[in-house]
Parts: C-alpha cells; sequence; structure tokens
C-alpha cells in the first residue's frame, strides 16, 4: 500500500496559533503553548493583555496549552504584539511536551526538558514542521513523580530505569496504556530516533498521523526506521507479537507498579531545592482574567516565583514558600479553583459549548457545573462525563463512562464511547438532568 492510500479520518481545524486566531462564536481565538516556568509578572501581563484584547476569558487545555478567546480582527494583532513583548518562552512549531515539573522533579531520571529543548532545536533547523499535520505532537517522559501516562502524542519517548541504567522507552499513537511499543533505545539516541519516526508520518502527507499509519501499514516501517538505534532488537513474530516485546514484559510490571503511584497533578509537590509547587485546576478547563490575576497575586504573596501550565487542565504555581502554602489554597479556593484531586468538576469535561462555539448545540460548559453536582457520587479517577457541544468532540476524543453530544434535536447519551459511537437514548436539555441521574443510579447499580 503507498503512502497516498492511507484512510485518513476527518481531521478538526488546525491549531490557532498567535499568527493564525481560530473563528469561534466569541470571536477569534488562539492558542499558546507555554515553556517552563513563566515568571509570576508575565503571567499578570497575559492576562491583562486578554481583557484589554479580548473577552477576558482564558482557557487551559487538556494538553496544558493556554487559549484567550474573543479576540476580533482588529485585536488579535495587537494581542501577538503584547504576549511577544513579555518575552514568554512558547513552542513554535512541532509540539514537544514534557513534564509539568520537568528539571524540577526530584523524582525524575531524565530531565525531559532539556530533551525537549534538543528535539526542537533539531526541527528547527528542518522542514518537518510544514510537512507534518498540525497535531502532530511528541511527548517525553521524565520518568518522575508527575508522568504525562494520559497525554496521547505521535510519538513517545519515555524513560525508565532499566538494569543498565536509564533508557527511553519509544512508542506511538496513544497514551502510555495505548501507544504501540517500538523497543528501547540510549536517551542520546531520544533525539534521532523521535526525527526518524517524525520523517516517516511526513512521508504520508500533510494529514497524516501516527495511527492512520499503524492502522493502514502496521508498526514495520516504524520500527524498521529504528531498527540500528534499538538496544533490545525488535523481531516480530506470527501474531503480530514481537521477541522485543517479549523480552520487555518482565520490566512492564515495575513500570505499571510505578504509574499506580505516580502523583496527580493537583495538589502540592515537593521540588528539588525543598520550595513547593502546587497545582491549581481550572473547573471545566476555564476562567477569567480577574481571577486569574487574583490567582498570581495570591501565588507572589506565598513567595511563588512563576507558573507553568500544565496538562489535565492546571496551573502548577512554581516556588511556594512551605510555611505560606496554605494561604494560597485557602485564595485560589475562594476564587472558583479546582485545589482538590477529589473534586467531582475533575472528572466532567466540557467544551465550550453554545454560543462560545459556532459549532456546538448546547451549552456544554454552562451545563456543566450542575452535571458536576449531580454526578459527584459516581465520579472518581476512573470515571468521566463529557459534554460536547457537537460531535466533534473537541475537548475529550478519548471514550467516556457517559458522553452527551449536542445535536440540532437536542442530547446524544452515549455509554462507555465517543462522539463517534452510537447513542443509547436522546433526550432534550431540559430532560437531561433525569437522564444523568437515571444513568447514574443504574451504573451504581451494576457495580453493587
Amino acid at each position: 500500500m503507498t503512502a497516498q492510500a492511507v484512510n485518513l479520518r476527518q481531521r478538526r481545524g488546525a491549531c490557532p496559533g498567535l499568527s493564525a486566531p481560530m473563528p469561534t462564536g466569541d470571536g477569534l481565538l488562539v492558542r499558546i503553548i507555554p515553556i517552563g516556568t513563566v515568571p509570576l509578572a508575565a503571567f499578570s501581563m497575559l492576562y491583562a493583555a486578554a481583557r484589554t484584547h479580548g473577552n477576558g476569558v482564558i482557557e487551559v487545555t487538556a494538553r496544558g496549552s493556554i487559549q484567550v478567546r474573543g479576540l476580533n480582527a482588529a485585536s488579535a494583532p495587537r494581542f501577538a504584539a503584547a504576549v511577544a513583548a513579555l518575552g514568554i518562552a512558547a513552542e513554535d512549531g512541532v509540539p514537544v511536551h514534557s513534564n509539568p515539573l520537568a528539571g524540577l522533579d526530584a523524582e525524575e531520571i531524565l530531565d525531559a526538558g532539556a530533551r525537549a529543548a534538543d528535539l526542537r532545536r533539531a526541527l528547527a533547523g528542518t522542514s518537518l514542521a510544514a510537512r507534518l499535520a498540525p497535531k502532530v505532537s511528541i511527548a517525553i517522559d521524565s520518568g518522575g513523580g508527575l508522568s504525562l501516562d494520559e497525554l496521547a502524542a505521535d510519538v513517545r519517548l519515555c524513560a525508565e530505569a532499566t538494569n543498565n541504567g536509564v533508557a527511553l522507552r519509544v512508542g506511538v499513537a496513544g497514551d502510555a496504556a495505548r501507544a504501540t511499543q517500538l523497543g528501547m533505545v540510549a536517551p542520546n539516541n531520544g533525539v534521532e530516533g523521535a526525527m526518524r519516526l517524525l520523517e516517516v508520518i511526513a512521508r504520508y502527507g500533510r494529514d497524516a498521523r501516527a495511527r492512520d499509519i499503524l492502522a493502514a501499514e502496521g508498526v514495520a516501517g516504524f520500527r524498521s526506521t529504528l531498527a540500528d538505534l534499538l538496544l533490545i532488537p525488535a523481531r516480530p513474530r506470527e501474531g503480530g507479537d514481537s521477541e522485543m516485546d517479549s523480552r520487555l514484559r518482565g520490566n512492564e510490571r515495575i513500570v505499571e507498579d510505578a504509574r499506580h503511584i505516580r502523583r496527580q497533578a493537583i495538589g502540592q509537590h515537593t521540588l528539588r531545592d525543598e520550595s513547593l509547587a502546587y497545582g491549581i485546576g481550572l473547573a471545566f478547563g476555564h476562567s477569567d482574567a480577574v481571577a486569574l490575576e487574583c490567582l498570581t497575586e495570591a501565588a507572589g504573596t506565598a513567595g511563588a516565583i512563576g507558573i507553568r501550565a500544565a496538562p489535565g487542565r492546571v496551573l502548577m504555581i512554581i516556588g511556594l514558600k512551605q510555611e505560606m502554602s496554605s494561604s494560597l489554597i485557602t485564595a485560589a479556593e475562594r476564587l472558583g479553583f479546582i485545589v482538590r484531586a477529589d473534586d467531582p468538576r475533575r472528572h466532567v469535561v466540557a467544551c465550550a459549548g453554545a454560543p462560545i462555539c459556532s459549532s456546538a448545540h448546547i451549552a456544554a460548559r454552562a451545563i456543566a457545573p450542575a452535571i458536576a453536582q449531580a454526578s459527584a457520587p459516581l465520579l472518581d479517577r476512573s470515571l468521566t462525563i463529557h459534554i460536547s457541544g457537537c460531535a466533534k468532540g473537541c475537548a475529550h476524543p478519548e471514550p467516556a463512562a457517559l458522553t452527551i453530544v449536542g445535536t440540532p434535536s437536542g442530547c446524544a447519551l452515549i455509554a462507555d464511547g465517543s462522539t463517534r459511537d452510537a447513542p443509547y437514548a436522546q433526550v432534550s436539555t431540559n430532560e437531561l438532568p433525569a437522564a444523568i441521574a437515571n444513568f447514574t443510579r443504574e451504573r451504581e447499580a451494576s457495580h453493587v
């Protein structure tokens, strides 16, 4: 099968960068992917610019990007200029994600931030960014306490401790649980390996993703491009398994056990210098400039030096003083932010919805708080409710225990599936609370 014959799935729109705002129901949307710790003063000025040039609504996405809404054709260039003047280091090209506390985490076994910087420099010297689909991404996991296990990426490099030192487990197309594993490479070969895998994806055209290539042609092309780098050679055998897979199984139980004890982003984390970081969530992924400015002011009072945007719609407050962290937590909770890992709002994912998004049929974000409250007894780390304004499913492409999809005639309800699956019921928006209550009762009864 040729590269042109790969059957590509329908794509959502391109990524809305500062130079390419995306039209939405409330104006233009831009996305910023900050790198590393942003000083508090710069974050405060970013919020102020969002309020001056947009509508003041700011989002942190599931992948740790910052989105600013409500810009227009005249204000978007002024906002871009204001951000440029702040000197915030940000992604400009193929997104390379590293751990939320990369370089600061006392438990990490590899500096993923440094490796990500090396990869960005390598990419800058090539034409790959222009040849890859806009949503192609790379994840580099340091093996520390805060992982990137739940972040899906086209290419994954995950640091693991082996009998011979640290190595990078290489995978493609998925999060830690779903990615297809290719083998292990030495850390010094991680950038080269990632570049080769991206080149494979680029050969299939501007719309191709790693998952498309796997579905159409299998894993052979990816593995063969790494053959001379793999520490454990990959030799496929009948049934789709390989000797490499078998020989790695001994380490997989150790890796899986480590994942179970990895910390969640929301909450307190001790850094290498014995200062603290605290992960604070944005309820349903959004807030406003005024609340965020108040949060930043409270962070400064508690001794923080900066903020990082993190996957899971979280802001990591960096450098807190031990004796003053409680004041930040109190202020953040008062402002409506999520400060506890067991907050039920964490497990309800909602897109912007109508009228903010022009594609949406229901006000997903507006109805999310009531759904979180009604479903609180059911919600935990393993169970998610996804409210999508339309069938695109932008906020949560993966399956959820319950997916609610806005349609021209109301809400489609999908159990244990994504927006692409068939609904088991269709209800009006007014009937939604009762339908969710029924779902909750039936779910609880089935687990008794």
